[in-house]
């Protein structure tokens, strides 16, 4: 990785499963002796869509835990697209899933309020992700795909334009030289 990522680093990850909750957590250290690393990271985890064989896709939603009112960011060629979108969350801080809202990619929510957000159905199965100091969140399926990606994060993909340097990409952490950085997910199961 250092012919693109010149940055001696460490990436520890931790699970555990304690009653029906996962927690991922994952420890990036800097090994650089005298420089700053900027670095980003994200989690990425699929879920089944629908939770239950049979299930109607449509009958899936996500309850966020505080309202969502900023517009949303779609990706466009690797990059966020400049155009904004509506939030797609409603007053009741629930975004209901559909295969078509995918079709023009990812929904980004760089500007998020919420700490969790609770994957779930009309019978009350559901799946809480929890995510305490991850800023953003994007959330995207391929449309027609058996899963959904809910996936938390501390930074996003560059604006379209941007050509500055790594470090100075919105969302890029800069950790001190020897430093470590820790973030943790909660995955809780209830049915």
């Amino acid at each position: 990785t250092r012919a693109v990522y010149p940055f001696a680093f460490v990436l520890d990850v931790h699970y555990e499963i304690a009653g029906a909750t996962l927690t991922v957590r994952v420890d990036v250290t800097n090994e650089e002796p005298r420089r700053a690393m900027p670095f980003s990271f994200g989690f990425h985890p699929a879920l089944r869509w629908p939770l239950h064989p049979g299930t109607p896709k449509d009958a899936h939603d996500l309850l966020f835990s505080h309202p969502e009112i900023a517009t949303v960011a779609r990706p466009r060629d690797g990059f966020l697209a400049p155009q904004r979108e509506a939030n797609p969350v409603d007053a009741d801080r629930v975004l209901h899933l559909r295969d078509a809202m995918f079709e023009a990619g990812a929904l980004i929510f760089d500007t998020l309020a919420s700490d969790a957000v609770r994957y779930r159905t009309g019978d009350g199965s559901s799946v809480r992700i929890s995510f305490s100091g991850m800023p953003h969140l994007g959330i995207w399926s391929k449309p027609g795909a058996p899963f959904v990606c809910i996936e938390p994060w501390p930074g996003f993909a560059a604006p379209e334009g941007f050509a500055g340097e790594l470090g100075d990409k919105p969302g890029i952490i800069q950790l001190a030289p020897g430093a470590r950085h820790s973030f943790k997910m909660l995955l809780s199961v209830a049915n």
